[in-house]
């Protein structure tokens, strides 16, 4: 099981990739970005690096990595998982009695 939940990229050429270890995320940082020259993406691809490299929290280098997919508008909605589907249809259904 992965460290990290997991984080769909659509990249500017349409494919995409589902990212959920440091390692991945460096393999996505290779793909096709709106901009690799911006601060965000660098600042990502330095801690993505370090991290892989043992001097940078892995938890820190997938926020920088998850912060720019988002700036760059390449991150994937996630749906809701199943047990959340079912919680929320329950919770539609509970009705509180009136006081």
């Amino acid at each position: 099981m992965s460290r990290f939940l997991p984080l769909t990229i659509r990249f500017v050429s349409g494919g995409t990739m589902v990212v959920t270890t440091v390692a991945e995320a460096k393999k996505a940082l290779a793909g096709h970005w709106k901009n690799k020259e911006a601060p965000a993406y660098l600042e990502a691809a330095r801690l993505v690096d370090d991290a892989i490299a043992g001097t940078c929290r892995p938890a820190v280098a997938f926020a920088a990595f998850k912060k720019v997919a988002v700036q760059q508008g390449l991150l994937k909605p996630a749906k809701p998982s199943a047990a959340l589907t079912m919680l929320d249809t329950l919770w539609s259904r509970y009705k509180a009695p009136p006081r």
